[in-house]
C-alpha cells in the first residue's frame, strides 16, 4: 500500500484535529463501505444456506442423516449440526401448498420449492415425459387466467369435481409451462378440468420457461401483467 502525506489530502483545520490525537502515528482510515460477512460476496454463504434448507426439508420428509449425508457428502457429525442447528434464520418447512410455495418465492427459493414437489408431492403419471427433469425459469407464484392455457388434453366435459379434487385445487399452485408462446398444463389436468368446471377465472401458478427465447418473449408480454400473491 502506497502511503500518502496527510497534508496533501486532509483540509488543514481537520488535519490539526487529527494531530491532537495520533500526530506521527502511522493511521488506516477505512472506506467507509458496510462490512459484509463471510461468504457475502462470493455468493457462497447464500448457496450454503439454501443447500441446508433444503437438507432440513428433506430430513423433515423422512430422509435419515445417514441418506442425506450420503447425497451430499457430508460427515453424520456435520449433517447433524445443520439439521438440528438452532441459527436456522428464516428456516422454510416445504408443504404442497399454494402458501408454502409463496414463502419460498419471496426469498428468491421457487425452484427449491419445486424440487421438493418433484421429490415429496408430485404423483406423475407412469411412461409420461418428466419436463420437471429438465432445466427451467421458473416465474410466480402469480394469479393466472386460466383461459390462455391450452386446453389440449382437457377433458371439459368430464364430471370430476369431488371433494377430493376441491381440496386438491385448494391447496397446491398450478404448474403451467410456457412454450413457443403458448401456455400448456402439461400434468394436473385433472385439477385444471376441476378448476374450468368450477368457472374458476384465475388461480395461483407457477410458470416454467426453458430457454432463453421464451423467456424474454414471456417477459415482454406477461413479465409486468401478472400479480405476484403475497404471502399474508
Amino acid at each position: 500500500m502506497k502511503y500518502e502525506n496527510a497534508g496533501d489530502i486532509i483540509p488543514e483545520k481537520l488535519l490539526k484535529e487529527i494531530q491532537k490525537y495520533a500526530a506521527g502515528k502511522l493511521l488506516y482510515i477505512p472506506t467507509g463501505e458496510e462490512k459484509r460477512a463471510w461468504g457475502e460476496m462470493s455468493g457462497y454463504r447464500d448457496q450454503l444456506q439454501r443447500r441446508n434448507r433444503m437438507i432440513r426439508n428433506k430430513y423433515a420428509k423422512g430422509m435419515t442423516v445417514s441418506e442425506l449425508a450420503d447425497e451430499y457428502f457430508l460427515s453424520l457429525d456435520s449433517m447433524k449440526k445443520i439439521i438440528y442447528s438452532k441459527k436456522n434464520d428464516r428456516q422454510l418447512t416445504y408443504a404442497p401448498t399454494v402458501q408454502s410455495a409463496v414463502k419460498f418465492a419471496e426469498i428468491g427459493m421457487l425452484e427449491e420449492w419445486i424440487q421438493c414437489y418433484q421429490l415429496f408431492s408430485r404423483k406423475a403419471a407412469p411412461h409420461s415425459h418428466d419436463w420437471l427433469q429438465e432445466e427451467h425459469i421458473y416465474f410466480g407464484v402469480v394469479k393466472f387466467p386460466l383461459r390462455l392455457i391450452q386446453l389440449d388434453g382437457i377433458e371439459s366435459g368430464k364430471d370430476c369435481v369431488n371433494e377430493a379434487d376441491e381440496l386438491s385445487s385448494a391447496l397446491l399452485p398450478l404448474l403451467i409451462q410456457y412454450e413457443d408462446g403458448k401456455f400448456h398444463c402439461v400434468e394436473q389436468k385433472e385439477m385444471l378440468t376441476s378448476l374450468k368446471q368450477r368457472k374458476v377465472n384465475a388461480y395461483p401458478t407457477v410458470v416454467a420457461l426453458k430457454g432463453t427465447s421464451d423467456y424474454k418473449r414471456f417477459m415482454k408480454h406477461y413479465g409486468n401483467v401478472l400479480l405476484f400473491i403475497k404471502d399474508e
